[in-house]
């Protein structure tokens, strides 16, 4: 429960950061999201009433996606993203809070290419910098479902994750 926890604090964060550079500014905006945040949130507690794995595959997609559109955008916008400053609240949560949280949505430790493990306190020189963090949360997210969707446990079996492969289809 405590990574559940810290993975609803850092999509709560994502959403602060958006919400700084402007993202809350139409009310129309904000009650076509909150709506669906909504109906969404009771659909998956549904799902997970009945399947306690189609929750966590059905949101493992959702964090692929996410990962793959932050990726999209910060190679269509790396140019502006490096001019722009870093929000306030990005260098709070991500440079100046207590890790505890932070660090424990992180389930699989990857190496980076020289070996090393990466801390997670990452440094923010720009924008692009903050979308890449949070880019990367997603990817963090991500590898947490996969496990529990395919080992019904946060680690996972050696480190390595992959997507969850689909069911072969049983004919009758």
């Amino acid at each position: 429960m405590r990574t559940h926890y810290a993975e609803a604090d850092n999509e709560l964060h994502h959403l602060l950061i958006m919400e700084s550079l402007g993202g809350n500014s139409s009310i129309v905006d904000r009650t076509i999201a909150q709506t669906m945040a909504f109906g969404y949130y009771w659909y998956v507690i549904g799902v997970y009433t009945v399947s306690e794995q189609a929750a966590y595959h059905l949101s493992e997609l959702i964090e692929n996606h996410a990962y793959n559109t932050y990726d999209g955008f910060l190679k269509s916008n790396a140019d502006e993203l490096k001019g722009l400053p870093v929000p306030d609240i990005a260098r709070k949560y991500y440079e100046e809070d207590n890790p505890f949280l932070f660090d424990l949505f992180c389930t699989v430790k990857e190496p980076d290419e020289d070996g090393q493990y990466s801390d997670r306190r990452p440094k923010l020189a720009s924008l692009y910098d903050v979308f890449v963090n949070v880019r990367n949360d997603e990817r963090e997210h991500w590898k947490t479902l996969c496990n529990l969707v395919q080992y019904d446990d946060m680690q996972g079996k050696g480190g390595m994750v992959e997507g969850t492969k689909p069911m072969p289809v049983i004919e009758g």
